[in-house]
This record gives structure tokens, C-alpha cells and sequence, in this order.
């Protein structure tokens, strides 16, 4: 039966497929993909897995005590017959072999499966068999884990797995580090139950360039595996098993859509510049060293944000070393070709947590606040180490090519003064070893209104400056941007953000320093007017937004724009 479920649209565009399911699991699932020559190796593991289990639980049923109630040893019985039935590892075995999921993946996704039969069956006793079923899967996952994960196959194409169809990606939500897995696979577009237009699940769907519907509360629940699946990334609706006439529609819009795409790529590289001849920079925001050609091939002029915290990501607690590190500024800075690369150092903590996030190695989900506790430079002035470890990668891969470097999240004084204190302990430790470095200009991220609002300060300490709007608006207005329950209150265009941003951009101006926006406001076209009319003559945003906001500057004239932006929306 068709149905729509709506949510926030974050990233524009139609994607159509068959779902393909993350289920929330009580143990944590890897998902990837594998190549055909891994399918044999991956249904082996279940199979260990599974043998691994049955004989668990028969030594438990062997062990009972001679008192123990005879509902016991039949409950064992139970699980038993669940482990053995084809109706679990038999259809797990056809998500490996037709889809290539790894095993855990395929072993959820069955567990989705059989779950909504169990949900759907009209006796109470069956139902409640359901319980059984998770446990049987829960004690197969942990089993699977225990073997230890193979690691994950390069990212496959479309037409590498069993299944012809195109794919969308339906989930609970999706983690940053998961994200990177998924970021060059098969999936068209995606949809999570959670999250804001500025978390950072829809800061990554508007980097791959596809569409995506964020905070659509129960759709994990009620989309099936393998439910043809419609994403309206304008309209935020998703459409689940639609009639044959609404998929030859929005295949049309599809068409459409690419044909639009098509035309915004000639102006790649078309020099931004407005109808009365002022200049603009147009630079790009990228995650991964192998982002960097990308962003040329997109017509960005330089870097305006590296994000470096993804390269501690996905790694078990384990941080990245200084040659590591090296390595990877190393391959962004050739990668640009003499262009600028801005590098921010590590930006952890409330919706991008690492496993490790003290030096206690306590989880950072334990805070009771995450966005207002130990992250970003915070983090990086508690782990004093760490810090000047990232402090002279950077600065060694500067000797290779243009190099900035951002510190994020500032709101005082003191941190300023400790930033700088460990830079320069960071080159006296170069120089003392003897190693190669480069010079860099320092910038601050202005993200805490604190920082926009002693901006003088800041001129006084720093090269540069660049305004992280994603933070800005959730702190100015106090409202947490991944939670979709108050998402409706996240107002870019709030006057006391506004407000925040002339005054930096002004005061910078008047400094003779450089600002920049690398928040999402840069790469929404909404705003390009009103950022021009505040005196903005930098944007950093993700490469597939360049050539949509060069459009936009290409039409605009700033002599008409008018003198104030502060009154709201246009």
C-alpha cells in the first residue's frame, strides 16, 4: 500500500529505490559491502558463528541444574530452533550472496525482516517470539564480533552487488564514521528517522551531492527491506511503494533535475565574479585526503575547510600519530596544486563523538551535554599531546604548499593565548629536530557568540577568520541542530544571527583581515544575496554547491543589493 512519511528536506534532488535497511541493533553493527571473491569467506563466518552459538547454548541447556524449571530447558529449545531455521540463516545467507553485505549487515537486516512478521502475527504467544528472535541475533552478532571483522573491501559500485535496482538508504541515523564507508557506494539517496538540516548526516548528503530527508521520526520503522522507495529532497517527503504513474512523474523530475545539473557544470570554471565587478571567492569544504580533486574538478579556488577529525574516526580508540597525519595533509596540499588548503584542527564531540575522548578514555556519549562539553579545541588543549602532534603535521606539510590553519570552537581569551603557546611549542619541537616546516596564517572559527561579540580580540591574535553558521545558530538561539523535535526553531535567518555576522564581517573589514563563511548558509543559494549585501566576499561550502551559488553571484550587482541584511528574510 503506498504511503508518505515527511521529514526535512537537506539535500535537493529525487532519489528512486529499492530500501535497503540499517536497523538499531543493542550491538553495535559494522555495514559495508563486499566483493564477489569475499561472498564464500562472509557466509563462512555466519556459519561459525552460527555453530558457535548452537553449541552455547546446548552446553547451557546441558549444565541446567536438576531444579531448574522445565520452562527453561524449553525456552533453550526455542532459541535452538530459531538459530537452525532457514527462515534466519538461510535468508541472511541471500543478503551476503545476492546483496553483498557483510554478515552483521545481512544478519540485521533478516532480523528487520522477521521482526514485522513476529509484529504481524495475530497470536499473542507468537508475537512474543519475537523477544526470542532479537536474542538469538543479539548472541549471533556478538559471536560474529568476537570472530573479528575482516577489513572492509574498497568501496563497490552500483552494479557490484546482486541486484539491479538503484538503492536507497533508510536508517535510525547514520554516523559520521559510518557515513565514510558509505560515502562512494551504491546508495542514491538516504533517509534517517533523526536529525536537523544541519547535523552533521545532512552536512555529509549535501557533500555526496544526492538527495536526502532528514528527522522523518518512524521511517526506519515502517519502510521494508527491498520497498521501492521515492525521495523528494525538495519537497522533504518521502514516498514509500508508489503507483506506477508517481514513479514515471518524479522520473521525469529525475530527468529533470540531471538536465539542471548538467548546465550548472559549465560554469565551473567561470570566474565568480558580479555583474559589477567585485571578485569572489569561492572555496571548498572537504573530509578526506581524496577529496582534493574533487574539489578542483568542482572549481573551487582553494581549500576553506579541511576537516581533519574524520581521519580519527572509525579507528577504535586508536588516534592517528604525527606521520600519519602528515601523510594525509601532505596528499591535500599536493592534491590542490599550489591552491590554498585551510586545515582546522580536530573537531570532536557532539555529533562527530570518537571512541576515545579523554585522557581517562571515557565515552563521550556520557556527557550530559555534549555540544556544550569537552569538544573541538577544548578537547585539543586537554590532550596537550595529541595537539602538538596535528599542530606539527600541519605545519611540516605547509613546507610542501599554501597552508592555513583554523582552530575551532574559541570563545575566550585564554584559549587564545593556549593555542598559540602550543603552535609555538609545536615549531620550537621542529626546529629542535631538525625537520622541514612552513609558515601558516592562524585564523578562528567565529561559531560561539562569545567570539562574535569580542571580535576585536580576535582580529588582535589571528590572520583570519571564518564564520561556522552551523554553530553560530545552534548556540545564538540555543537549540541543538541534530535534534529534530525543536528543528523548526533553527532559524538562519534569526536577526541576532544576522546581527552576528555583519558585525564580524565589518569588524574584520575594518581590521584589513580576511573572513570567510564556511557554515551551510555559504552553500545554500538563499543566502548568497544577503551575504554579498553583508560585505562577504569569501564562501567555502561543499564542491557540489559551487557551481549553483557562482550562479547566483553571477547575477547579482552588490551597487543595488542594498545597505542592511539585518531585517530578516528577503
Amino acid at each position: 500500500m503506498s504511503f508518505q512519511v515527511f521529514g526535512l528536506p537537506v539535500s535537493r534532488g529525487v532519489a528512486i529505490g529499492r530500501a535497503v535497511l540499517v536497523a538499531s541493533s543493542r550491538v553495535d553493527v559494522a555495514h559495508y559491502f563486499i566483493d564477489a571473491s569475499r561472498v564464500a569467506t562472509e557466509v563462512q563466518r555466519l556459519r561459525d558463528a552460527r555453530d558457535t552459538v548452537a553449541s552455547e547454548l546446548t552446553v547451557m541447556q546441558r549444565d541446567l541444574p536438576g531444579d531448574a524449571p522445565h520452562e527453561l530447558s524449553a525456552l533453550l529449545d526455542v532459541h535452538l530452533m530459531l538459530l537452525h531455521d532457514e527462515a534466519l540463516t538461510g535468508a541472511t545467507r541471500h543478503w551476503i550472496e545476492e546483496r553483498h553485505y557483510n554478515a552483521e549487515w545481512a544478519l540485521s537486516a533478516q532480523l528487520e525482516v522477521l521482526a514485522r512478521q513476529f509484529d504481524e502475527m495475530e497470536d499473542e504467544y507468537l508475537r512474543e517470539r519475537k523477544a526470542d528472535l532479537e536474542q538469538v541475533v543479539e548472541r549471533l552478532l556478538r559471536s560474529l564480533t568476537a570472530q573479528g571483522q575482516p577489513t572492509p573491501a574498497p568501496a563497490v559500485g552500483p552494479r557490484d552487488f546482486g541486484g539491479e535496482d538503484p538503492l536507497v538508504l533508510i536508517a535510525n541515523d547514520i554516523a559520521p564514521a559510518d557515513m565514510l564507508q558509505f560515502k562512494k557506494s551504491v546508495f542514491t539517496g538516504f533517509v534517517t528517522d533523526v536529525g536537523g538540516r544541519t547535523s552533521h548526516t545532512a552536512i555529509v548528503a549535501r557533500s555526496l551531492d544526492i538527495p536526502a530527508v532528514v528527522g522523518a521520526r518512524e521511517v526506519s520503522r515502517v519502510v521494508r527491506q527491498d520497498d521501492w522507495v521515492i525521495i523528494d529532497g525538495d519537497a522533504g517527503v518521502v514516498l514509500v511503494d508508489p503507483s506506477p504513474l508517481l514513479l514515471e512523474e518524479y522520473r521525469f523530475r529525475q530527468r529533470q533535475s540531471e538536465l539542471e545539473r548538467e548546465r550548472l557544470d559549465r560554469l565551473r570554471h567561470t570566474p565568480a565574479v558580479t555583474l559589477d565587478g567585485e571578485v569572489v571567492e569561492l572555496l571548498a569544504n572537504i573530509e578526506l585526503p581524496g577529496d582534493a580533486p574533487g574539489a578542483i574538478e568542482a572549481g573551487a579556488v582553494g581549500v576553506g575547510l579541511f576537516r581533519s577529525e574524520f581521519l580519527f574516526m572509525n579507528r577504535d580508540g586508536e588516534l592517528p600519530g604525527e606521520e600519519e597525519q602528515f601523510e594525509a595533509y601532505r596528499r591535500v596540499v599536493e592534491g590542490m596544486r599550489g591552491l590554498p588548503v585551510t586545515i582546522r584542527t580536530v573537531d570532536v564531540g557532539a555529533d562527530k563523538p570518537l571512541e576515545r575522548m579523554s585522557v581517562n578514555e571515557l565515552r563521550h556519549e556520557h556527557a550530559l551535554n555534549p555540544a556544550l562539553g569537552l569538544r573541538a579545541i577544548r578537547w585539543s588543549l586537554s590532550e596537550p599531546s595529541m595537539f602538538r602532534q596535528q599542530l606539527r603535521a600541519i605545519l611540516r606539510a605547509a613546507a610542501l604548499g599554501p597552508v592555513k590553519l583554523l582552530i575551532p570552537m574559541l570563545g575566550n581569551t585564554s584559549e587564545i593565548r593556549a593555542t598559540l603557546e602550543a603552535l609555538a611549542r609545536a615549531r620550537q619541537q621542529l626546529r629542535e629536530s631538525g625537520r622541514s616546516f612552513g609558515e601558516v596564517e592562524v585564523g578562528a572559527m567565529i561559531e560561539v557568540p562569545a567570539a562574535a561579540l569580542i571580535i576585536d580580540r580576535f582580529l588582535e591574535a589571528f590572520d583570519f577568520v571564518s564564520i561556522g553558521t552551523n554553530d553560530l545558530i545552534q548556540y545564538t538561539l540555543a537549540i541543538d541542530r541534530a535534534d529534530e523535535a525543536v528543528a523548526h526553531l533553527y532559524d538562519p535567518w534569526h536577526p541576532a544571527v544576522l546581527e552576528l555576522i555583519r558585525r564580524t564581517i565589518s569588524a574584520s573589514q575594518a581590521a584589513g583581515k580576511a573572513v570567510s563563511v564556511c557554515g551551510e548558509m555559504a552553500g545554500d543559494p538563499a543566502f548568497t544575496a544577503t551575504l554579498l549585501q553583508l560585505g562577504l566576499r569569501s564562501f567555502s561550502m561543499h564542491p557540489a554547491q559551487i557551481s549553483v551559488i557562482k550562479q547566483q553571484i553571477l547575477r547579482a550587482d552588490t551597487r543595488r543589493l542594498g545597505a542592511s541584511a539585518a531585517g530578516g528574510r528577503p
